[in-house]
C-alpha cells in the first residue's frame, strides 16, 4: 500500500516496522519492528542509497536493538547474527564493493554465525530458563535474521552491464 501511494523507501521500511511492531507480537516483533525502522529513517525516500548509507543503516538497526532489547553478542539472541552481518557489510562496502554484492557476502556470514548459536546459553529471553537443553539448537532470532538477510539478497537482479540491483 505505500508504495502504490507513493512512499519511498524509507517510508516503507519504516511502516514495515510500524507494523511489524504492532502485529507479530511478542519480543521479535518490537526487535524487528526498531530494526526497520532505523533502517528506514537512514535510507529516505530520494533516490537510490548508495553502500555506506545502507551499512550505516543496519548499523542504526543494530544500535537500535542494543538500546531497546538489553540483550548483547553472546547471549543467544538475533544480536549473534546482526552485529556479523553488519560488520561485513560494513567492510565490504569500505573495500568499495556495492551495497548488493556486500549484503549477500554479510547474510552468508550471518548465517554462518545464527548456526554458532547453537552451542550458546542463552542469557536472556524466552529461553533463558532453559538454557541447557538449548544447547545443540540454533537461536530462532538468529536464524530468522539470516533466513530474512538471504532472502533479501535473493531479490538482486543482475542488469544487463553485470551489476546487481
Amino acid at each position: 500500500r505505500a508504495v502504490d501511494a507513493g512512499a519511498g523507501q524509507g517510508a516503507v521500511l519504516s511502516a514495515a516496522g510500524r507494523e511489524w511492531a504492532a502485529k507479530a507480537g511478542g519480543t521479535s516483533g518490537v526487535l524487528w519492528g526498531a530494526l526497520l525502522s532505523a533502517l528506514g529513517a537512514r535510507l529516505g525516500d530520494t533516490g537510490r542509497p548508495d553502500s555506506a548509507t545502507v551499512a550505516a543503516g543496519m548499523r542504526d538497526g543494530y544500535d537500535a536493538l542494543i538500546q531497546l532489547g538489553g540483550a548483547a553478542p553472546g547471549d543467544k539472541t538475533m544480536l549473534d547474527a546482526l552485529l556479523p552481518f553488519v560488520e561485513e557489510l560494513e567492510r565490504r562496502t569500505a573495500d568499495g564493493e556495492s551495497w548488493q554484492q556486500a549484503w549477500t557476502s554479510a547474510a552468508e556470514t550471518a548465517t554462518e554465525a545464527a548456526r554458532a548459536t547453537a552451542e550458546m546459553r542463552p542469557k536472556v529471553g524466552r529461553a533463558r530458563p532453559l538454557a541447557e537443553r538449548s544447547v545443540g539448537t540454533p537461536d530462532a532470532g538468529a536464524t530468522s535474521l539470516a533466513m530474512c538477510a538471504r532472502t533479501v539478497a535473493g531479490c538482486f537482479t543482475l542488469t544487463a552491464g553485470g551489476d546487481k540491483q
